[in-house]
């Protein structure tokens, strides 16, 4: 079980994500156009999942807005952005941002995502909420990189992301 740390504390994190070589559990979350969408909206398509807390906290924002920047041109790579966020604060994010390459998603009508994931925080200011990490599926939605953020005022690491799809971002 992991852990991440928040504010000077600790808390618990219900799972491990996935394996890498495993497949990916299937995901059931909601879209920006209130749509209900799962991996096989994206069948053939590599795919990036930036998993964080809420598009309304710096870190997370950033994250999502580097994630679009390196997905320009990509266009067989899905960038899946997910948090418990409405979808109306994906919406709101991308539109005012000009995003073009990114998906907001919400878990808020489905539950399971957390824990299929290992990502649900458990205890803590932010019990219920995911905590920040990095899932990368190749096309057969192979896991083939995970990254699990013990601090979540910490960054992904966006080159190991890319580079576990054959992707060298340095310069970039």
């Amino acid at each position: 079980m992991a852990q991440i740390t928040y504010d000077n504390g600790n808390y618990k994190i219900a799972g491990d994500l996935p394996a890498v070589g495993s497949r990916a559990p299937d995901i059931m979350l909601v879209s920006t156009k209130l749509q209900n969408v799962s991996l096989a909206n994206w069948t053939g398509m590599r795919k990036i999942m930036n998993i964080f807390i809420s598009i309304d906290t710096t870190v997370c924002a950033k994250s999502v807005l580097e994630f679009d920047r390196l997905g320009e041109g990509r266009d067989d790579i899905a960038m899946l952005m997910v948090s418990y966020d409405l979808p109306f604060a994906h919406a709101r994010f991308i539109e005012q941002n000009g995003l073009q390459n990114v998906s907001g998603l919400s878990a808020i009508r489905h539950a399971g995502f957390g824990q299929n994931y290992g990502v649900q925080i458990t205890e803590g200011p932010l019990a219920g909420m995911f905590s920040r990490a990095v899932v990368v599926l190749d096309e057969n939605n192979t896991i083939v990189h995970t990254e699990q953020i013990q601090d979540i005022s910490t960054e992904p690491d966006y080159a190991a992301a890319f580079r576990s799809l054959g992707i060298d971002i340095d310069d970039a």
